[in-house]
C-alpha cells in the first residue's frame, strides 16, 4: 500500500493541551515517526474547557452546543488550527508534504450504552483554514452499530508494539485522564479501558492544592493509601467486566465516590494506587498474563505510579514508551495521525476485542477544503 503522510492531533481528557505528530504510514504499518509538537492550553481555556466537560454531561443530542459548549468548540478548533500551523511553522513542513489531518477533537460526554458519544470542534472550519484534508468524528460509526467507541488507539498500538522486540505477549498501557489497555499477541489486539487515570489525581490535587497534577508522583510517593476505600471502589461492577468495556472520564469523579478527608499525601497515594490496581483487575481477563509492559501518556512520567505498575505486575517488564523509543507525550497524537490514513483507506479502526463492535469497523469521515 503506498505510503500517507499524516499530522495526527490529540486533546485528551487531561485537558493540559493539544499534542501534534507527523507520521508515514501506509496504514499498516509505522512507516516513519516524525516530529512532534505541544500547545499548551492557558488557564482559562481549561476552565472553559473544564466547564464544557460539566455542561456536556447531560447532553442527548450529539448535534446540540447549549451553554458553554459552543464557545468550547470554537476553542478547541482554534486551538487546534494554532497548533498544526505553529508546529508545521517549526519544522518547515509545507502543506505539499501532508496529505491529511487526523483530528479527535475534545470528548465532553462518552456514553456507549445510550449510543452517544460527542467531541466537540469543528472539522470544517479546521479544514478550510489549513487547507488540508481532515479525517474526524472516529468514534461515531462503532457506537451506533452497538460499539463502545473507545479505545480508539489499539490499531496502533499493536503496529507499533509488532515491530517492538520485546517478549510477547505486550501490554501497552496508556495513563491519560481514563486508562487503557491494548494486548498484542498476533491476531486482532485486544482492548478496553481499565478505570480511571490522571483524571482524579488531577482533580484531586488543583482541589486540595491549586496544583494541576501531581508532578512525578512526588505527593503520592509520601502518602499511604487507604486499601479500605479502595477495595469499595473496585467493587463496582465496572472492574469485573471482561473486555471490550470503556468509560466516561467523569464515571470516577473522586467527588462522586466518596474519597474520605485524607490528608493531601494519602490522597493522592490512595488515586494512585487505585489506577493502578484496577489496571490489575484486567489481568484475569486477558488471555494470558503480558510478559511485557509500555506505560505511555502523562501516567508514564508518575514515577510513582509506574513503580506502583511493576509491583503489581512482576514478574513482567515495565518500561515507558520513551525507553522503548516511542513517545510517551505524543502516541495518542501518532495514533490520530495512524487512524485518519486508515480512514483515507478505508481500512478498519475499530474491532469485536476493542470495542465490542459486532465485525471489524471503519470510522471517521474526511472532510476536504
Amino acid at each position: 500500500m503506498a505510503a500517507v503522510k499524516a499530522i495526527g492531533l490529540m486533546s485528551g481528557t487531561s485537558l493540559d493541551g493539544v499534542d501534534v505528530a507527523f507520521v508515514e504510514t501506509d496504514g499498516e504499518r509505522i512507516l516513519a515517526l516524525g516530529p512532534t509538537g505541544y500547545r499548551p492550553y492557558s488557564d482559562a481555556e481549561r476552565d472553559l474547557l473544564r466547564q464544557a466537560l460539566a455542561e456536556g454531561a447531560s447532553l442527548t443530542d450529539r448535534a446540540a452546543r447549549p451553554g458553554c459548549l459552543a464557545e468550547a468548540e470554537a476553542l478547541v478548533t482554534r486551538a487546534h488550527a494554532e497548533a498544526v500551523e505553529s508546529f508545521m511553522a517549526a519544522e518547515e513542513i509545507g502543506r505539499d508534504l501532508v496529505d491529511i489531518v487526523g483530528f479527535h477533537g475534545q470528548t465532553v460526554i462518552h456514553k456507549p450504552a445510550e449510543k452517544l458519544t460527542v467531541q466537540i470542534g469543528d472539522a470544517v472550519a479546521l479544514a478550510k483554514r489549513l487547507k488540508l484534508p481532515v479525517a474526524c468524528d472516529f468514534r461515531a460509526a462503532d457506537v451506533v452499530a452497538g460499539g463502545q467507541g473507545a479505545p480508539l488507539v489499539p490499531v496502533f498500538h499493536q503496529a507499533l508494539a509488532n515491530d517492538l522486540a520485546r517478549e510477547h505477549p505486550i501490554a501497552v498501557l496508556n495513563i491519560g485522564g481514563v486508562a487503557n489497555v491494548t494486548f498484542v499477541d498476533g491476531g486482532d489486539p485486544i482492548a478496553c479501558d481499565t478505570g480511571p487515570g490522571n483524571a482524579m489525581i488531577d482533580d484531586f490535587m488543583r482541589a486540595r492544592t491549586g496544583a494541576p497534577y501531581d508532578n512525578h508522583g512526588d505527593v503520592a510517593a509520601t502518602g499511604t493509601p487507604d486499601q479500605g476505600f479502595i477495595d469499595r471502589v473496585l467493587a463496582d461492577t465496572f472492574f469485573g467486566l471482561k473486555p471490550p468495556k470503556s468509560l466516561d472520564r467523569n464515571a470516577f469523579a473522586f467527588a462522586n465516590i466518596g474519597l474520605p478527608e485524607h490528608s493531601v499525601p494519602d490522597g493522592a497515594a490512595t488515586l494512585s494506587a487505585l489506577t493502578v490496581q484496577a489496571v490489575g483487575r484486567i489481568i484475569a481477563h486477558l488471555p494470558q498474563p503480558p510478559k511485557a509492559w509500555i506505560v505511555a501518556g502523562g501516567g508514564a512520567r508518575n514515577a510513582t505510579l509506574v513503580a506502583m505498575l511493576r509491583q503489581r505486575v512482576g514478574p513482567a517488564s515495565v518500561e515507558t514508551a520513551d525507553e522503548v523509543g516511542w513517545s510517551a507525550d505524543a502516541l495518542e497524537a501518532q495514533a490520530f495521525a495512524f487512524l485518519a490514513v486508515r480512514t483515507l483507506k478505508g481500512l478498519p479502526i475499530t474491532f469485536p476485542q476493542t470495542t465490542g463492535a459486532t465485525a471489524p469497523m471503519r470510522g471517521g469521515i474526511i472532510v476536504r477544503p
